[in-house]
Parts: structure tokens; C-alpha cells; sequence
């Protein structure tokens, strides 16, 4: 019932937002009068005013999946021409990668985006490497092509009415996007484009832990685990900023790492460290921190600690992502073998996991996630 009403809301919005846009481009661009296009649109049937909402919302979206797709092409560009090597390229949940010369696709979202763009920073010293460009990119695009969009409407004579239609709407998705990524804001919990670079601007302590992150981030996509990279790399966990998300994942990167070399009491305190500023850090890596703290809960026996972490809210997070990240599957096992002593059904994760480990993103996290479920189901003898 709740999706069937969401459904009926979003067709009654966007119907609103359909009449709103066939009002302003027969008043702002084509010249009508108001009256005379509120007297028309009542001259309308049903199935005549249905079909124009209709088409209006189809518009609509169109506009917005191609400003996307605009927005993380520029961060793609602008990346590229500044030294950066292709990640991956996400659009939604659909996304584009380079596995052994080849593009590939996978499925994965975020909360909160639309869209991502992930590159590899040049091997630069800090202060050479490029970041402005990088993050603005995506609002350049936005931007550039609202104007080029609305240019038309004042120069062009004759365009037919839906095409006119969309090249407004097109332009004030543009804008609106320009708007949303250039002013600094958090969206779902998530800095935007100016927020990373308000943060950046900071401090160079910001921009090494961007840096650290985009190298992390190639690496694990491209197989490698995080006890095998340079320890130095997350050594800035100590003096953390937590207000600031960017300097907060390097904490949370850290604490991961110690999770993989299974020093699982280290790993215990480290997220627990990220927890005790849930006040300061962003929903979203709070909510992260929350899972590998119940699994390291889990796994060094502190049962009450687990119960009390095991929120309904949390466990519809994990439920949400358990398809798409392998973290959550790894989880999901700890919580069979260790809370619900159901050691066939934690097999079973374990062995769908190891089925399923080239579906995933991320394949240095599902390597280590595999890893890390074989230890300790091979500790109680399920293995």
C-alpha cells in the first residue's frame, strides 16, 4: 500500500509540475497570455489533458537522467584532462568500469546520489595534484549546458512546442543541478561537489585524505584488499576533524583495515572511536560504522553490545544494501554463526558470497569479506 500511494503522490507531482511547465512555456517563451492558456487547457478533455501531463513528465525525466549523465561526464572530463586514470563512471544504479582493459557493468547505488564519477589521482606530491577541476566539473556541465539549452528560446523562431518544452525544462534541471552541487550543502547525509571543496580549501590535511580515499577506492575496485596497501596511507587517523566527512572516512578506513588484518579488538576500538562522534559524522558513515561495529561485536563475544547496536533501523539498512555491497553479506553470516547460532545458514551466506563475488563492485572489499567470513566460520568448526 505505501509504494501504490508514493506512486499516486509522484504522478500527482509530477502532473503539477507538468501543468506548471506547459503554463510557463506558453507564457514566458511562446507569449500567451495566462488567462488565454488556463482557457485552453479547460477546453481539453480528460484523455487530452492526461496525455499532455503525461508527455510533460516523460520530459521531465528525460531532462534529469541526461543532466546526470551530463554532471558526472564533466567530473569524467575534467578529471581526465587533469591527469586523473578512469575508475568507474555510475549513473543511478547502473555502473561502467575497466576490469582487465575492458569496460564492464555492475549495479550499485549510494543513498542520496544520482550519479558517481571515480577516479585515480595522478602519483603527484600533494601539492601538485589537481583538485578544483575535478570536483567542479559536474556544475561546469550542468551550467553550460542550461545556457546552451535556453539559447535557442530566444533566438530560434518556429520550434515545435514539446521541443520548446523540453529545452526549458532541460535548462532548469540544469540549473537546478548547478545550484544543488554549487552551493555547499550535505544531500542524504552526503556533501555535495562545493562542500568537498569548502572542505578542501580548509586545510591540506582535507585534501591528503581525498587523495587517500579516490587511491583506496581504485585499488579495492580493482581487487586489492586493504591490509595489502601502503599502512601509511591510513596513519592520518589520529587528530581527526569529524565535522569534516572528508578527514571522517579516513577514520573509518582505518578501522577497516585493522578489521581485515583481523585484529579484531583493534578493530573493535576504532569503530567504536568514529561512534562516540555520531553527533559530527554524516548519517551515512555513522550508519556504516554502526555494521562493523556490531560485527566485530559479534565476533570478540560481546553479546549485549550486539543486542543493543541490532536496531530495526539497522537492520533495514543492512536488508537495503545486502545485494550490493558484500560487507552486508559478511554481516548478515556473523549475525547466523554468532547471535542466531544458526551455523548452516551462515554457510550458506558465506557459499552464495563466494557464487556471487564477480556480481559485486567492489572486489577487493568482497576478497576480504569472503576472507574474513571463512575465518571465523573456520573458529567454530563450520568449515
Amino acid at each position: 500500500m505505501k509504494k501504490i500511494l508514493n506512486l499516486v503522490g509522484s504522478f500527482i507531482v509530477g502532473a503539477g509540475i507538468g501543468a506548471g511547465g506547459m503554463i510557463g512555456v506558453k507564457t514566458l517563451v511562446i507569449g500567451d497570455s495566462f488567462d488565454s492558456v488556463c482557457s485552453r487547457l479547460a477546453e481539453f478533455g480528460a484523455l487530452q489533458m492526461a496525455g499532455v501531463f503525461l508527455a510533460a513528465i516523460l520530459l521531465l525525466l528525460l531532462s534529469i537522467f541526461l543532466q546526470v549523465i551530463l554532471h558526472e561526464g564533466g567530473h569524467l572530463v575534467c578529471g581526465l584532462a587533469t591527469g586523473y586514470r578512469f575508475v568507474s563512471f555510475r549513473i543511478f544504479s547502473l555502473t561502467f568500469i575497466r576490469k582487465d582493459g575492458k569496460l564492464c557493468i555492475r549495479r550499485f547505488s549510494i543513498a542520496g546520489t544520482g550519479g558517481q564519477c571515480l577516479l585515480a589521482p595522478p602519483e603527484k606530491p600533494l601539492a601538485y595534484i589537481p583538485t578544483a577541476l575535478y570536483n567542479l566539473g559536474g556544475v561546469l556541465a550542468n551550467l553550460s549546458a542550461a545556457i546552451l539549452a535556453f539559447l535557442p528560446l530566444l533566438t530560434a523562431d518556429g520550434l515545435p512546442y514539446l521541443l520548446k518544452f523540453f529545452l526549458l525544462t532541460f535548462s532548469l534541471t540544469g540549473l537546478f543541478l548547478a545550484l544543488m552541487n554549487g552551493i555547499p550543502m550535505k544531500i542524504g547525509g552526503i556533501g555535495n561537489d562545493a562542500d568537498n571543496m569548502r572542505l578542501l580549501l580548509k586545510d591540506s590535511k582535507s585534501k591528503q585524505a581525498l587523495v587517500t580515499q579516490l587511491r583506496v577506492n581504485a585499488l579495492v575496485q580493482e581487487g586489492m584488499r586493504p591490509k595489502d596497501m601502503p599502512a601509511e596511507w591510513f596513519g592520518q587517523a589520529e587528530g581527526i576533524d569529524y565535522k569534516n566527512a572528508l578527514q571522517a572516512t579516513i577514520a573509518l578506513m582505518h578501522a577497516s583495515r585493522l578489521l581485515d588484518l583481523e585484529e579484531w579488538e583493534a578493530a573493535h576500538h576504532a569503530f567504536g572511536r568514529v561512534i562516540d562522534h555520531r553527533h559530527e559524522v554524516i548519517g551515512l558513515l555513522i550508519k556504516e560504522t554502526a555494521c562493523e561495529l556490531l560485527f566485530t561485536a559479534l565476533v570478540t563475544n560481546r553479546t549485549a553490545q550486539a543486542e543493543e547496536l541490532y536496531t530495526d533501523e539497522l537492520n533495514a539498512y543492512i536488508r537495503q544494501y545486502k545485494d550490493v555491497t558484500s560487507s552486508k553479506q559478511r554481516l548478515l553470516c556473523a549475525l547466523a554463526l554468532c547471535r542466531d547460532k544458526d551455523a548452516a545458514k551462515a554457510k550458506e551466506i558465506y557459499d552464495t558470497t563466494c557464487r556471487r563475488k564477480d556480481k559485486y563492485l567492489m572486489q577487493g572489499e568482497v576478497r576480504s569479506d569472503i576472507a574474513l567470513m571463512k575465518s571465523i566460520l573456520t573458529a567454530a568448526n563450520v568449515l
